[in-house]
């Protein structure tokens, strides 16, 4: 799986995941707090926290358990003041190891998750950062309003000569 387009990575070795399953805990930087602000759109991240459980099911299956929190600060679409707000999200991805065929080049793919949380994957060494920043930014309000303030068109004066269409009239053939 490719991460170029991701922030930040945490790369993880399935193959040494013992039947007991293991916690990881994702916990970035303030550096990293910046990075992930700015590919996310947002004015900024203060708090990041992902935990994630890894069971192995079987040799080629595995599952996460995810709970993400995060504290962010986004401009209102009205007024473009900063508004904070909470992100608590929680999510499972069951990842399922296909071989790739040994006489094709190892091109790096992503695959799609389907509906059910599954994703396919050809490697044991798996970066637990691009599902939770992929959760992450689906999980990120794309209109952030201040309380109590709404959107208001201008009002426009019906009566008045200067509209966009006003030199129009001055064409029309009187017939």
């Amino acid at each position: 799986m490719s991460n170029a387009a991701f922030p930040i990575s945490r790369l993880y070795e399935l193959g040494r995941l013992s039947q007991a399953g293991e916690d990881v805990v994702i916990a970035p930087a303030p550096d990293d707090l910046r990075r992930i602000a700015d590919w996310a759109g947002v004015q900024a991240i203060d708090a990041f926290v992902a935990k994630i459980g890894l069971k192995k099911i079987s040799s080629t299956h595995f599952k996460l358990d995810v709970t993400l929190d995060a504290d962010i600060v986004q401009a209102c679409v009205v007024t473009l003041e900063p508004i904070p707000s909470h992100i608590a999200h929680t999510f499972v991805r069951e990842l399922i190891l296909t071989q790739a065929p040994q006489h094709i080049a190892k091109e790096i793919v992503l695959t799609p998750v389907d509906e059910d949380g599954r994703e396919e994957i050809e490697s044991l060494r798996y970066d637990l950062a691009v599902p939770v920043l992929e959760e992450f930014a689906l999980s990120i309000d794309p209109y952030p309003r201040a309380p109590g303030v709404e959107f208001e068109p201008p009002v426009e004066d019906a009566d008045s000569a200067i509209h966009p269409f006003a030199a129009l009239k001055s064409l029309k053939n009187p017939s």
